[in-house]
């Protein structure tokens, strides 16, 4: 008899809305114990994820899972990046970015069976200033939303839309210099966003044409914004129009490079990373392994 291929469940405890469900019950209930065996673990503090996913890929895993929100999917894919083991993703976020774009269930239970399938596909992902992400990265309005979102205790798609339209009008504008395909242009920035996925999480689109496994990054810049031309941002994003729109213009590349005159934020996957005035952005191609429909 063969041997069976581990899997690894690596659960964020605090991740995503509070729930009755028991995550390790459900799975030992619907996983195929004929087809793997596997194991749970726990992060205990942010960076955690990472450890134990390279812990697991190193000793020859064959899937490892993500059970968390954007914030432990980045975590976990982080540890397994340009490795032979694949990223299992149990949503249980605000958002679900990856597993949106992914078409992932986001029922727990069909996330569980989805694994059984084992069907495995090659992605890629990006990196900002050395930090992946594997939805979108960006700079200027939408990482001060994702700082302010991560101290929030309210979580999903109206609590974002609501300091959104708190805080777009008092949001300063910064001039930038990009270098994007040999060309170097300045602007005017509100949003410079880095999508390697379509969407942000909860169906706002960014770059609704994004394919993950194009080997291109969808670069979106918006420019200044007035409080008509935020509305109709917020609209376009929702009903995935955006591209087609006179808010926002699209670029594809590699390899984008920023610079700025005084520091700007910047995000990967909806985490606040800090501020920085230059910014060099690259696509990592097919560099990850996810178990998809």
């Amino acid at each position: 008899m063969s041997k069976r291929p581990q899997i690894r469940f690596i659960i964020n405890p605090t991740s995503g809305p509070k729930s009755r469900v028991d995550v390790a019950a459900r799975i030992a209930i619907l996983l195929d114990h004929e087809k793997y065996k596997h194991d749970i673990v726990y992060t205990t503090h942010a960076g955690h994820a990472p450890e134990l996913a390279r812990e697991a890929a190193e000793a020859g895993c064959e899937v490892v899972v993500a059970v968390g929100g954007d914030g432990t999917v980045n975590e976990v894919a982080r540890g397994l990046l340009n490795t032979n083991t694949a990223l299992g993703i149990l949503p249980k976020g605000s958002g679900n970015g990856l597993a949106r774009h992914l078409k992932i269930p986001l029922a727990l239970d069909k996330a569980i069976q989805l694994l059984n399938k084992g069907q495995v596909a090659s992605i890629d992902s990006g990196c900002i200033n050395g930090h992946p992400f594997f939805t979108t990265a960006g700079i200027g309005f939408d990482a001060y939303i994702s700082s302010v979102f991560a101290g929030n205790k309210k979580r999903g798609l109206q609590t974002y839309v609501e300091l959104v339209m708190k805080e777009v009008m008092s949001y300063k504008h910064l001039p930038l210099k990009a270098s994007i395909n040999g060309t170097t242009f300045d602007t005017d920035c509100f949003v410079m966003a880095f999508a390697n996925a379509a969407q942000y999480g909860n169906n706002a689109y960014i770059a609704p044409m994004a394919d993950i496994k194009d080997g291109k990054l969808d670069v979106c810049l918006v420019r200044r914004l007035d409080l008509i031309k935020a509305l109709n941002l917020s609209y376009c994003m929702l009903t995935k129009t955006l591209a087609h729109s006179d808010s926002a213009e699209y670029f594809t590349t590699e390899h984008v490079k920023v610079y700025m005159e005084e520091p700007i934020m910047y995000h990967a996957d909806g985490d606040y990373l800090g501020k920085a005035t230059a910014f060099d952005v690259q696509l990592l191609p097919l560099s990850l392994k996810v178990v998809v429909p």
